[in-house]
């Protein structure tokens, strides 16, 4: 019984399973029947694809080609449209400067005019920058959009309107360019506003000018100090000075650099010459040494003092003004190298004439009375050295220098030469004149001790002293070593006194000893005598 039941069992789960199987069998047949289907729509979709992809191609590559295209137009057109947008701010910036000329010369105002004259210099730059730039770029964009409307023309890549459109454009920029850039650099308002700027920057200089010489030749005789003290001082305002450096600036920039520098030298020389002139040099017309040894005595003596004075103002205050003036307006062009070149132009033609006047006074005749202003000359030149060759440094200044020196060089020759000439002239008066009966100083020697004695004050012996050693040096080499100052001063007189021996020897003695001579004389002689 039991195990009938258990078979029972076992058969009804296998017709539950057959049964399943079968739904699985039937469910299987149906996915198939699905799946062909579905494979069949696929291949439909792939092949509507396909036949859509050849379709779309080209399209896509004529979108290319338009893109393309449109790119190659693009940087043609974006350029020639800058290029006509600078054409429109060159005439702006024309316009502007035509009013601000207008108002410029309706100006009473001297400040207000000069602030106008900022942004007169200001559009100047701004119009020199917009031809640049026109003509620069504008033969470079003519070509490029020359080049894409043949394109166009030749390929027919787009309609004829947007051509024509294009070859209208060219043809306009092209004439625009050939007729106006020329015109705009060389004849047209830049010129013209060029022109304006060169008046105004010899008109600025021209109103600079330097303080009263005359004052400052008292105030350094009120000090009453051996050398003058006397510094340049700034030379016009702020804004004249940097008006005068943009001005600068803005020429050379324009190529008009020569004719910047020749209107600076030209003017700051007159401004220097007139200064100068207030001192009313008219000494320094006669120059060559015929001329000079015409003068009388008085007037030349006069004369060498004045040129002292004049010489050390001129170096110490006019010239060093002008000197800081001048790097400060040209400075900043080239570098630097321009600035030195003016200012040595400038100062050549005036220390030239006070070169020339003090050369006519080395080469004039050797008299005995001007030893001492040879001297003060001299004296003048050794401690105006340096600064002298602080304000003439570098290479510029280099000729004026080497006249500076050469000057000396006379004074030192001139000095000695009448010095020693002097002491010949004291023998020559001495060789067989008898002395006096009455046993008194011959006027020859009193002449020769009063002069000796002059020169061995402290104003003159130093700078005696000097001159003999520098000949010494001279003649003996450089690395000779010569005898202190006091010795060869003290020789020097000695060759002299030593003429006054001669036959006078036992005379002298006794007017010394008896007479009780001036205590130069004295001296002088008893060192002299063995």
């Amino acid at each position: 019984m039991g195990s009938n039941y258990k078979a029972a069992s076992r058969l009804s789960d296998l017709e539950l399973t057959c049964s399943d199987l079968k739904i699985l069998l039937k469910a299987t047949a149906k996915m198939e029947e699905s799946l062909r289907k579905m494979d069949n729509k696929f291949e439909v979709i792939d092949e509507t694809l396909l036949t859509s992809s050849r379709r779309v191609a080209p399209l896509q590559s004529f979108a290319m080609a338009t893109k393309a295209l449109e790119t190659r137009i693009n940087r043609a057109v974006t350029p020639a449209l800058a290029l006509l947008d600078n054409f429109k701010l060159s005439e702006s910036i024309q316009h502007k400067l035509l009013e601000l000329s207008e108002k410029m010369s309706t100006e009473k105002s001297m400040s207000k005019r000069l602030k106008k004259l900022v942004k007169y210099v200001d559009c100047v730059d701004q119009l020199k920058v917009s031809i640049d730039c026109i003509c620069q770029e504008g033969e470079p964009v003519i070509q490029r959009l020359q080049e894409v409307v043949e394109f166009l023309s030749r390929t027919k890549a787009t309609d004829q309107y947007r051509t024509h459109r294009l070859r209208e454009t060219l043809v306009t920029l092209k004439a625009l360019y050939e007729t106006e850039v020329d015109a705009m650099r060389f004849e047209g308002l830049l010129d013209e506003a060029l022109l304006n700027l060169q008046d105004e920057y010899e008109s600025i200089l021209e109103q600079i000018r330097h303080r009263n010489v005359v004052e400052l030749q008292a105030a350094d005789k009120d000090d009453g100090g051996d050398e003058m003290v006397i510094m340049g001082s700034d030379l016009g305002t702020e804004l004249e000075v940097e008006l005068l450096r943009r001005i600068s600036q803005t020429l050379a920039a324009d190529d008009c650099l020569d004719i910047c520098i020749d209107i600076y030298v030209k003017v700051r020389y007159k401004r220097v010459a007139k200064a100068l002139m207030r001192l009313n040099p008219e000494y320094l017309k006669s120059h060559t040494p015929e001329e000079i040894d015409e003068m009388p005595w008085e007037s030349l003596e006069t004369a060498i003092t004045l040129w002292i004075q004049h010489f050390e103002l001129a170096v110490k205050a006019v010239l060093v003004s002008e000197k800081k003036l001048c790097e400060q307006v040209l400075g900043g062009i080239m570098e630097g190298l321009i600035w030195p070149e003016c200012f040595a132009k400038i100062a050549d033609k005036i220390m030239a004439v006070f070169f020339r006047f003090g050369e006519g006074i080395a080469r004039s005749s050797k008299e005995p009375q001007k030893l001492f202003k040879l001297l003060d000359m001299f004296d003048s030149l050794e401690k105006l050295k340096p600064g002298f060759s602080e304000v003439f440094d570098g290479e510029s200044g280099a000729d004026i220098c080497i006249r500076f020196r050469e000057l000396e060089k006379l004074l030192i020759h001139a000095s000695s030469k009448v010095f020693w000439e002097f002491g010949l002239q004291i023998e020559g008066s001495s060789d067989g004149l008898p002395p006096p009966p009455d046993g008194s100083v011959p006027k020859i020697v009193r002449y020769a001790v009063n002069y000796l004695k002059y020169l061995a004050t402290e104003n003159y012996s130093v700078a005696m002293a000097k001159v003999l050693r520098t000949e010494q040096i001279w003649k003996a080499g450089i690395l000779s070593k010569p005898e202190t100052d006091e010795n060869l001063l003290r020789d020097a007189i000695c060759n002299i006194m030593e003429a006054l021996r001669g036959m006078w020897r036992q005379n002298v003695r006794v007017t010394i000893t008896t007479a009780g001579t001036n205590w130069v004389f004295q001296s002088l002689f008893l060192m002299c005598l063995p």
